[in-house]
């Protein structure tokens, strides 16, 4: 799966620039959040006789004007810290309760009741202890995917001690931004201090995507110039996408690394194209969704085009355009070149979203009476793990979703991708969010159209002399989103079509660590990246500067 960690200074989600829903699309699936029962586990379960759990917040004088958003509630035990949110290592600590909010002006306030929009569960259950708890307003609903960004409101962590659930209604202001954390003001800086010799961000306006959406609608990318960069010459480009949660300074961050690479001598001189593919409802995968727009059309035909033009060095032949990323940038690009062999000369995915739904995330989607909480056994269906401990399962990370908001999260970016949009313009859910069961007719959608082993099989007669030895897939077997298990069952449908897939499972290492050769936490993008060039340079003899 797709990594899902977000606390702050998280690195192991991906991202780009903001894509605006339609106003339309939003009203409806915030429409849907309000009037939908609330997930069975979200839901209060007090006792027979309780008092309801309210907590009071108003706006600070500090706020110029009204706001909007889902208001956020964050609450644990202890005191003393600077920040309440969510761990995925502790991932039911917090507690977490919600609700929107309308235009809340300055000086006024608004009651939550913590017992009715909850995760892990109502308020009223906690014991008297000494607690500490902090407001957020998320003003744009991108906390799913971005945790706390710069436009929105916050107040300070108010300890409780020795508190008693519905005791008291504690009042918390909001009167703050939120602070970047390091990683996001490097990011920035290094945003607005890059030179132009190293990289340059390139903006394609998209026809396709902007009919689709009905306003206007760039792809957007890093391009990470080759070191000795001449126009005359020609290199090898290599497409790179990033994993949930990533952005487009994100991209540019790891490009800039890539580059001090390519200036080291570890990796050939090569473009990288550092692709952005987030929007508000998560990650678009670079594919053609009835929910996000024809990305991946979009790419192909439009942005790639515009770019070689801009760029005559490009090498501009299918064997000189390779693609690397990694989860649901793994993901991505293994779908690319599954759909577009004819423009890609070869992936290196890494630790790739599910491939073969027989095996999404631990859930055989295609078994009669298929459960995405449980499995057969009854027992819950873990999707997070660590040194063999499960963190999460996939029904507490779907409950959470639920209570920080309608969209964004990854779950629900599943939805946006790769199922059917509903009357409502919001996408069909894959399984009842209460129950975890399976909708087949759904289902059935998601294989013919995004179950890449069947998409293989299926257009294999016609693609297969562009597909044969060009698929590369390296994931770890403890994968921390347990994304092995699908590789295995891919693998094994390649094999069957002669495919000469190049499948490896580095022993021990989890999603966040793959990449780590020695003491090289990012090792293997030189290995990958020497790969890349000998199918774009055949008998080059090219070798790293540090085996010389």
């Amino acid at each position: 799966m797709k990594p899902y960690l977000r606390t702050a200074g998280s690195t192991l989600r991906g991202t780009t620039g903001r894509i605006a829903l339609a106003a339309a699309a939003v009203a409806a699936i915030l429409l849907l959040s309000l009037t939908s029962p609330a997930p069975r586990s979200a839901q209060a379960q007090p006792g027979p006789a309780h008092t309801p759990v309210l907590f009071r917040v108003q706006a600070g004088t500090a706020l110029a004007a009204p706001v909007s958003g889902r208001l956020l509630l964050f609450l644990k035990q202890g005191s003393g810290d600077k920040s309440v949110d969510t761990d995925e290592f502790q991932f039911e600590d917090a507690f977490v309760a919600a609700r929107e909010v309308h235009n809340l002006a300055p000086g006024q306030s608004v009651e939550l009741n913590a017992d009715e929009a909850a995760f892990p569960r109502a308020f009223s259950t906690l014991k008297p202890a000494d607690y500490e708890i902090q407001a957020v307003l998320d003003v744009d609903h991108t906390y799913n995917y971005r945790g706390r960004e710069g436009a929105d409101w916050q107040s300070d962590v108010l300890p409780l001690p020795a508190w008693t659930p519905g005791s008291s209604q504690p009042v918390l202001t909001l009167d703050r931004h939120p602070e970047q954390t390091a990683r996001q003001a490097a990011a920035t800086e290094a945003a607005r201090n890059v030179s132009p010799l190293v990289a340059v961000q390139e903006s394609v306006p998209s026809a396709l995507l902007t009919a689709f959406w009905g306003h206007p609608i760039a792809v957007r990318a890093w391009v990470i110039l080759p070191p000795g960069y001449k126009a005359a010459d020609h290199y090898p480009t290599a497409y790179w996408t990033h994993g949930f949660g990533g952005s487009l300074n994100y991209a540019l961050m790891t490009g800039l690394a890539l580059h001090k690479r390519m200036v080291d001598g570890l990796m050939p001189p090569m473009f990288w194209v550092m692709l952005g593919e987030s929007v508000p409802q998560g990650t678009h995968e670079f594919a053609d969704s009835l929910n996000d727009g024809p990305w991946g059309s979009a790419l192909t035909t439009e942005f790639i085009p515009a770019l070689e033009r801009k760029y005559p060095a490009m090498d501009a032949r299918p064997t000189g355009r390779l693609l690397n990323g990694h989860s649901s940038g793994g993901w991505a690009t293994l779908q690319l070149q599954i759909n577009y062999p004819h423009i890609f000369g070869g992936t290196w995915s890494t630790s790739p979203d599910p491939s073969d739904f027989h095996n999404f995330t631990n859930t055989d989607l295609y078994a009669p009476h298929a459960n995405l909480y449980h499995q057969p056994d009854g027992t819950p269906t873990p999707i997070m793990r660590e040194h063999g401990q499960v963190l999460a399962t996939f029904e507490q990370i779907t409950h959470l979703e639920d209570v920080l908001g309608p969209y964004g999260g990854q779950v629900s970016s599943f939805d946006w991708v790769f199922s059917p949009r509903a009357a409502t313009g919001a996408p069909e859910p894959m399984f009842d969010h209460q129950t975890g069961e399976v909708h087949p007719a759904i289902v059935a959608y998601w294989h013919d159209h995004y179950d890449l082993a069947h998409l293989v099989e299926a257009h294999w007669a016609e693609r297969a002399s562009l597909l044969t030895g060009r698929l590369h897939l390296v994931v770890g077997t403890a994968d921390t989103f347990y994304l092995d298990g699908s590789a295995h069952l891919f693998e094994a449908r390649l094999e069957a079509l002669h495919a000469q897939p190049h499948f490896t499972y580095l022993p021990g290492r989890t999603h966040s660590d793959l990449y780590r050769v020695g003491t090289d936490r990012s090792g293997l993008s030189n290995q990958i990246a020497a790969e890349m060039y000998a199918v774009a340079r055949p008998g080059s003899g090219w070798k790293p500067r540090t085996s010389e």
